[in-house]
This record gives C-alpha cells, structure tokens and sequence, in this order.
C-alpha cells in the first residue's frame, strides 16, 4: 500500500502513514532506491527476531524518506527517542501491526502514537488512568457491541494522548495516572483534546492534542 495519508499542519508540521502491507524483501527493495548507505540502520533492525517488528520498523523507514528531498537517517537517545542524525527537523515515530506514522516539525517537539482499537485496553484502564477519568469513561455495557466499541475508542484515545505527550516531554520515570491527566471529551471521528502534564514541585504546563479515528486504528498528535 505505501502512503496511506498525509497531513500537513499549520505551522509547518507534517504527518504521515504507511499502511503495512508489504513483505520484508519488498520493503528492503523500496529503501534500496534511494542509493543512500543505510547499512548501519538496516543493520539494527535486521537483529529483531519478529519478522513483524522488522516489517513495522522498515516501513518507519521508508515512510520519512517520502517526507525529504534528500536521505536521513534516523539515530535513537539513550532513552530510545528518536531523532534525524543528518538534520535539525524534530520527529516522533509509532506503529502497530497495520500502520507506521510519523509527526514531524523544523523546529518545535512533536509527539504521536497510533493504536489499533481492538487491542484490549483493560491493563491501561487500570494502570494509566486516574481515578477521574476512569470516571469519565462511557459506562461498560458488554451485551451492546456498539457501546463495547466506543468506550474501546475512548480507553485508545486516552492511551494515545498520554503516550505522545510521554514521547513529546521526553523525560524518564513518568506516571502515566498521576502525571498526565487528559481532560473529558466525546469520541468522535476526529477532534481536539486538551492534556495537561504535573511536573514535580506542583508546576504543570497544559497541552492541545489532535485526534482522529480511521480503518480501526486511532491517531493522536501534539505540536509544540
């Protein structure tokens, strides 16, 4: 499939999705294109036993190659963040088994994750939300599939917004309950979310989000 969907943000940010269709000798071939010496990248995925994992992370690959004119190489932190080893555009990276996407900016921190709504989300509910917003969550009725799906929806928008804020902030030993709290919102098929992150010492410092839900899967980014 390729590129599934680009976006691009007022401000100068772009984001983009690879829907994960091809094989891993297919994926190789489209890198190999470039002419561009990837063997240190290619290198590091190779020693993923999961043909999988090396499928997600090969099409990362070639899905930032279609946001520049010229080669980059992506390098990771010490905290495994990544960055562009040959450029100064900030970026963020997520993938599920169906998707990669990516966020990135010339200059402002970005954030992104992207999660499959069939995923059980019953560990998140309890590990990752606060009291308040498990509160806030649609009312668990098993017998209605619909109802089932929508609070599915909501629990992976959470889980999204908290995890891109995490990869945005990029700071170590974060509680996911206690140090971001997302503000109530209503599903729908695409919207605004505001989450707000509690530094140590009382301080906070509050955050917009973008959402949108497509093919089973929710997206969820931040700027800035």
């Amino acid at each position: 499939m390729g590129l599934y969907l680009r976006k691009d943000l007022k401000g100068g940010g772009t984001i983009a999705v690879w829907e994960i269709t091809e094989s891993e000798r297919e994926l190789l071939d489209i890198l190999a294109r470039d002419e561009e010496d990837r063997d240190e990248e290619l290198e590091e995925i190779a020693l993923y036993k999961s043909e999988q994992a090396r499928r997600e992370r090969l099409s990362v690959l070639a899905l930032v190659q279609t946001l520049f004119e010229e080669p980059v190489h992506i390098g990771h932190h010490e905290n495994g963040a990544p960055y562009i080893e040959n450029d100064s555009t900030r970026i963020s990276i997520t993938h599920t088994n169906r998707f990669a996407a990516v966020i990135i900016h010339p200059s402002e921190e970005v954030g992104i994750d992207i999660e499959s709504i069939k995923r059980d989300f019953t560990a998140v509910e309890k590990r990752a939300l606060s009291p308040e917003e498990r509160d806030d969550l649609m009312d668990k009725e098993e017998d209605d599939p619909e109802k089932m799906e929508e609070r599915n929806t909501q629990l992976a928008i959470y889980w999204c917004a908290k995890e891109a804020l995490y990869k945005r902030m990029g700071r170590n030993n974060v509680d996911f309950s206690e140090d971001m709290e997302v503000d109530r919102f209503s599903v729908r098929e695409e919207g605004e979310i505001d989450v707000t992150f509690k530094y140590p010492q009382n301080e906070e410092e509050e955050f917009e989000m973008q959402y949108e839900v497509f093919e089973d899967h929710v997206l969820v980014w931040m700027v800035g």
